[in-house]
């Protein structure tokens, strides 16, 4: 699912990430730890395609058997749109939609037709404990469900593979946990890859395979 040799990235004289090889399967929950400041939400930023990573000779990212950086900033976008979700520590949902708007969103980037695109939105709330959640706007929401809704988003568009970054760090233990088992919950049922960042590291020894980032390496690949 994931193969990256030889990633390297600057920020100006900063050399953040030097040299990061890893290997994911498909269908594998793999969480990623470390100290802050070791590179972990920088590399995840460089395999979700939000960001580039810095030119070097044999330097690779491939993902689903696609070579990203051969892509043109048109294509990669549209290729993160249909293979890739992502869920963050701060929801980022948009104040003003209700949970099914939100969810919605990817969906109609991609060009999907109003009423399938909510069909399959109320499928996946439904799924996650929300039907009765639908209507409602993020302020009406617990933090659970607000995180929840973004999953929601997340799987909308059926990517092949889920960044996550901080997933439940702004949640309380039993949000936390109830988020934790639906991550594996989502891998049995709908076969998505996962890849983690996490300080928690219940979450983190939960993964299928634990890696540690220190000064910009993996050391356990």
């Amino acid at each position: 699912m994931i193969k990256a040799h030889n990633v390297h990235k600057y920020y100006n004289d900063l050399h953040v990430l030097k040299g990061v090889d890893i290997h994911v399967k498909r269908g594998e929950v793999v969480s990623i730890v470390g100290a802050s400041g070791a590179g972990k939400t920088t590399l995840l930023q460089l395999l979700g395609t939000l960001d580039r990573a810095s030119e070097k000779e044999d330097f690779n990212i491939t993902i689903n058997n696609t070579n990203i950086n051969a892509l043109n900033d048109k294509a990669l976008a549209k290729f993160r749109n249909e293979h890739i979700g992502f869920i963050f520590q701060f929801h980022q949902l948009l104040p003003e939609f209700t949970a099914l708007e939100n969810v919605c969103l990817p969906a109609f980037i991609k060009g999907t037709k109003k009423a399938e695109a909510e069909k399959r939105a109320k499928e996946l709330l439904d799924f996650l404990g929300l039907s009765h959640r639908h209507d409602h706007k993020p302020n009406e929401l617990s933090g659970g469900e607000q995180q929840r809704v973004a999953v929601a988003r997340a799987l909308i568009n059926n990517p092949d593979l889920i960044f996550a970054d901080e997933p439940s760090g702004n949640l309380d233990s039993e949000s936390a946990e109830t988020l934790h088992s639906l991550f594996f919950k989502l891998r049995e049922e709908f076969g998505q890859t996962f890849v983690i960042v996490t300080h928690n590291e219940e979450l983190a020894n939960l993964a299928d395979r634990k890696l540690t980032m220190v000064d910009g390496k993996i050391i356990n690949n």
